[in-house]
């Protein structure tokens, strides 16, 4: 990724992070839709139509701000609206709904890192067609992993705090989500500390290792 400028490098990111955004969320609606509850089917938010999720801010100048200032990506789109009334079982389908996202996710780094195993296979015969896609296949793994363990993260807003609420009993949950205006707050101290980057990275290396083309996304990313 080195010998790539700041325009390559963002075409190269530009597929990977819209489609990462885009399906994560609209797996929420799907699983919502599926298990009773059609707010954000009729909201139009059950979509891959990027235009849907984007958020200005946390879509568009968060990843540009910290890309440019930074090196790296770090953003949210429009939360899909879910109404746990209309659920079947609200505490578990709840959780179902939060880990549909991070589902979508690991699904689509390992989709990737097939990519990047035929890119490496076209690179005899068709080099401008293989190093664009192992480049691509390369950023999608890393990005959609990186966007799955930070949604995994026990802290509300994120998916992974939607599943311990849904886990916690039900005094607990309560108070559990009293904490949760104040969460993007507290992933950004974590941000800024780097105490983030020391949880997630060794994570995301180790979960790489376990991914189709993993090995190759730590030789680009992590030399």
């Amino acid at each position: 990724m080195e010998a790539l400028n700041h325009i390559q490098l963002l075409a190269v990111l530009a597929l990977p992070v819209v489609l990462a955004i885009t399906v994560h969320e609209a797996a929420h609606g799907w699983v919502a839709n599926r298990l009773g509850d059609k707010t954000a089917l009729m909201l139009g938010r059950v979509t891959f139509n990027p235009l849907r999720h984007i958020d200005p801010i946390g879509t568009l100048l968060v990843p540009a701000a910290t890309f440019l200032l930074a090196g790296f990506l770090f953003g949210w789109a429009k939360p899909v609206p879910v109404n746990a009334r209309n659920l079947h079982d609200p505490r578990r389908d709840m959780a179902l709904v939060a880990v549909a996202g991070p589902a979508s996710n690991l699904a689509m780094a390992a989709l990737w890192g097939l990519g990047i195993h035929i890119g490496i296979g076209l690179l005899s015969t068709s080099e401008w067609i293989a190093l664009p896609l192992v480049y691509m296949g390369a950023a999608g793994v890393l990005i959609n992993v990186f966007l799955m363990i930070l949604n995994l993260l026990p802290l509300l807003p994120l998916d992974g705090g939607r599943v311990l609420s849904a886990l916690l009993p039900p005094r607990w949950s309560a108070a559990y989500s009293q904490l949760e205006p104040y969460g993007i707050f507290i992933l950004l101290a974590l941000l800024l500390t780097g105490l983030l980057s020391a949880v997630l990275l060794p994570l995301v290396v180790g979960t790489l290792g376990l991914l189709p083309g993993g090995g190759i996304v730590r030789e680009l990313f992590f030399k």
